[in-house]
């Protein structure tokens, strides 16, 4: 990871930890209401790559007909470079999660599953258009990944051997 202060401008406002670990929040907050075990934290790895990639999150948004995996059948466009971004977003990924592991705003279960601790994240979404839409995206996922239920089931859906 490139220290804070050699990051360029562009990086440090797109990939910023705190914004990155609300939009993490948002998807473990979402699973935990349909599934309140945990998000596996292998899901986990799939929702900054689609939440904040504009063409995945727009197809996410604006033509989720209540079924993730139909969404994603019919939006083939979401799977392309997913498994380069989802590596890609490793880095930023595992940054964001010790930023908010550090104001502990989630507990890891002895399963390994990622629990939202109550009320450290707002309950209401706000910020700007796109900021909103991001984190309106990471809950739609997070809510579907847990009605799926099966990591290899969501990880082939978007064509990532898991």
């Amino acid at each position: 990871m490139i220290r804070w202060d050699e990051r360029p401008f562009e990086t440090k406002n797109l990939f910023n930890p705190a914004f990155c670990a609300v939009v993490l929040m948002r998807a473990l907050k979402a699973y935990t209401v349909v599934d309140p075990k945990g998000m596996p934290f292998s899901m986990s790895l799939l929702v900054l790559p689609l939440s904040l990639h504009h063409e995945s999150r727009s197809a996410l948004l604006k033509h989720y007909k209540g079924y993730l995996l139909k969404t994603v059948e019919t939006h083939p466009q979401m799977q392309i470079g997913l498994a380069e971004r989802v590596t890609e977003m490793l880095p930023f990924t595992f940054e964001a999660f010790g930023l908010a592991h550090y104001t502990d705003c989630f507990e890891v279960t002895p399963q390994g599953r990622l629990l939202p601790k109550a009320r450290r994240v707002k309950a209401d979404i706000d910020g700007t258009e796109e900021s909103v839409a991001c984190q309106r995206a990471a809950s739609l996922l997070g809510r579907e990944f847990a009605k799926i239920a099966d990591r290899v089931t969501v990880y082939t859906a978007f064509g990532i051997r898991p």
